[in-house]
This record gives C-alpha cells, sequence and structure tokens, in this order.
C-alpha cells in the first residue's frame, strides 16, 4: 500500500483567529481612543480654556509615560544633549499644534470634520517626502493625492467654495488644516529622534514639549479666567484628555505596532474617523451627511491609493 504525501491544509495556525481578534479589537479600542479627543473638543465647545486642557493634557501624559523616558536616558538611548532642540520642535509640532488650536476649532466645527481633515495627515506626509526627495509619488498615488484633497475640499467648503469667505465654521476647518499639517511634519521628524530608544519613551518627551509651548497662553487663560480653568468639569476634561486619548490610546498604539507591525496597526487611520463618526451620532447628536460620507470616502480612498507603491 502506497504510503500517503500529508495532504496541504489551508487551515491558519494555532492561534491566528485568537491573533486576529485580538487585532480588531485593539484597532477598534485604540480608533476610539483617538477620536475622543475629537469628541472631546466639539463637546466642551469653549466651555474649559482650549490651551488649559492642551498643557493639562501633554502634563499628564509626559509624566504618566515618564518611567520609559528616564529609562530610555540613563541607557543612553535618549542623548539630551544632542536632541534637546529636535525634541522641542516635534512637541511643537505633534503636540502645541495638535492641541490648543484643535480644541479652539471645536468650538466652530464638528467631529467628524476634525478627524476627515486629519486623515489627510499621510498624503501630507508623502508630499513633504517627495518634495524632500525621500519618497517617489508614482501615478496611483498622484491620483489617490488628487481624491483625497477634493474630499478634504469638498467637507471644508460644504459643497459651496463661497464658505470659505462666508462662514466662521471654515475658519474652525482650516485651524485643523493647519494643526494636521503639524501632525505631517511631527509624523516625518519623530522617528528620526532617538530611534533607539521605545515610541512610548519618545512621546514622553515630546509631550513635556508640546505642555511646555502650551504653558504660555496657558498662564494667560489662567489668569484672564480662573474660574473656567479651575473647576470640577474642567478637571474631569484635562484627567480624561490625559488618560484615554493619550496615555491609554498612545500605549495601545506602541502594543499593537510591537505585536502586529507598523503596516498593519496603520489600519488604525481607516477606522479613526469611522470611530468618530459614531462616537459624534451617539454623544454629541450630530449624525454624519450625505456630504462627510462622499468626502471621507474620497479622502480615505486617496489614502489607500497613495500608499499603495
Amino acid at each position: 500500500m502506497d504510503a500517503k504525501l500529508p495532504e496541504t491544509s489551508s487551515a491558519k495556525p494555532p492561534g491566528a483567529g485568537w491573533n486576529d481578534a485580538v487585532a480588531l479589537i485593539g484597532f477598534i479600542l485604540v480608533a476610539v481612543g483617538q477620536a475622543s479627543n475629537q469628541v472631546l473638543a466639539r463637546g466642551l465647545a469653549g466651555s474649559v480654556p482650549p490651551f488649559s486642557l492642551a498643557f493639562f493634557r501633554w502634563s499628564i501624559i509626559a509624566v504618566g509615560l515618564a518611567p520609559f523616558a528616564i529609562a530610555a536616558i540613563r541607557d543612553g538611548r535618549i542623548p539630551l544633549a544632542q536632541n534637546a532642540w529636535p525634541i522641542l520642535v516635534a512637541g511643537f509640532l505633534g503636540m502645541f499644534l495638535c492641541g490648543g488650536p484643535v480644541y479652539v476649532a471645536g468650538i466652530t466645527t464638528t467631529a467628524i470634520h476634525i478627524a476627515l481633515i486629519f486623515a489627510l495627515s499621510p498624503i501630507m506626509v508623502l508630499l513633504i517626502s517627495a518634495a524632500l526627495g525621500i519618497e517617489h509619488i508614482g501615478p496611483l498615488q498622484w491620483l489617490g493625492t488628487g481624491l483625497a484633497l477634493a474630499g478634504a475640499l469638498l467637507i471644508v467648503s460644504g459643497g459651496h467654495l463661497e464658505t470659505f469667505t462666508q462662514s466662521s465654521a471654515a475658519w474652525g476647518d482650516l485651524l485643523v488644516v493647519f494643526a494636521m499639517l503639524g501632525w505631517s511634519g511631527y509624523t516625518l521628524v519623530q522617528s528620526r529622534i532617538a530611534p533607539r530608544a521605545s515610541l512610548l519613551a519618545r512621546v514622553s518627551l515630546f509631550s513635556a514639549a508640546g505642555a511646555l509651548c502650551s504653558l504660555p497662553p496657558a498662564i494667560h487663560e489662567m489668569w484672564t479666567a480662573p474660574a473656567l480653568v479651575f473647576n470640577a468639569k474642567a478637571y474631569e476634561a484635562y484627567v480624561f484628555a490625559g488618560l484615554v486619548p493619550g496615555l491609554i490610546a498612545y500605549a495601545g498604539f506602541a502594543w499593537l505596532g510591537g505585536k502586529f507591525g507598523s503596516v498593519r496597526t496603520s489600519l488604525v487611520l481607516y477606522v479613526a474617523p469611522i470611530a468618530s463618526a459614531l462616537l459624534s451620532w451617539i454623544i454629541l447628536g450630530e449624525p454624519p451627511k450625505l456630504i462627510h460620507l462622499v468626502g471621507g470616502l474620497l479622502i480615505l480612498g486617496g489614502v489607500w491609493a497613495s500608499l499603495r507603491k
């Protein structure tokens, strides 16, 4: 009797299904954590001074992740003398510009707008990289860039170009555009600063720099409106912003990156706008409109195409 060759099985290796489930749950939780900051910006709508909120948020993150930074500094993985200015630049771009200004924008624009505009960040990173000669843009990437920018223009203008000059809401959207550009610059520089250190160690230092940059306008708010800065509602906002879209979201993103790799973890980008839309609908009573769906599909489809080689 002839011996049978072992059959080739298409089944996943043991534990693969569990890992996929963990990845999916992790992506959703991190995306919800990130989106909660946009909902917070809209929900508070200026009732808590924006730069005080940013200052306390980044301070909580910096202190919470300080053990990672201290360990990296002691081990020589973060030479402070050579990296002081780069850390300050990264903190200004990624934390200061994406802190107080976003909370100011929440007064006149929606959380869905904030999320979809921030989804443009990979496009901006690609364009900046191409301008610096770091990346070559192919035809598909140019197509994706055009689609994403068209989607953003559609959302910000509401389908009417005169919105830019007639609506105060457009200025909130434009403020988010500046914050998104800051985040794009942060994305480019942060990985080049003390690359031997962990993400959480570097985020601690970047957050400390962001808190430092936010301190002068925060002091002004504390001096001119102390009752708004120091009250129970404000304290709850500080703690929530520092923990949920702060420590928990950053730690979750770092964990996903370590377990599933940076490519799979980048899928959070596509989940975050969906999470923001759902949270806005459930918590704020602001359901997405048809223009958000069309613009969102253009942006996310464009980002997907731009990331193809």
